[in-house]
């Protein structure tokens, strides 16, 4: 489970994140990263979009805990005052925990260069 303090939780900081950070595509994800300008001042949050795209209810909150989860361990690796979005495409329904680890990496690894 990611803390509060760590959630996006507005609409507003969602659609702030999704138009105006980088974006990195994946075949099953495509990640959205926004940095601070201060990042003394602002701790790292994320969010996650899972549309009925990916499937009924339980395929849905199944992807969402997935990606939680692998997001988790990766919340120390982020810059201080990074805003994530990770928003779950169609594919990662019949995907596996380690496929989504190995796009959700190389998308960090390519928008934190």
């Amino acid at each position: 489970m990611l803390p509060a303090a760590a959630r996006l939780t507005r609409s507003q900081d969602f659609g702030l994140v999704v138009r105006r950070g980088r974006r990195a595509g994946r075949p099953r994800l495509v990640v959205h990263v926004l940095t601070s300008a201060q990042p003394t001042l602002d701790t790292t949050k994320v969010g996650f979009v899972v549309s009925k795209a990916v499937g009924n209810s339980v395929v849905r909150h199944r992807v969402t805990r997935r990606l939680r989860h692998l997001v988790r361990d990766r919340l120390d690796a982020l810059p201080a005052g990074t805003s994530l979005v990770v928003r779950a495409l169609p594919p990662a329904a019949r995907a596996g925990s380690a496929e989504l680890a190995q796009d959700l990496d190389a998308a960090l690894r390519r928008l934190l260069r």
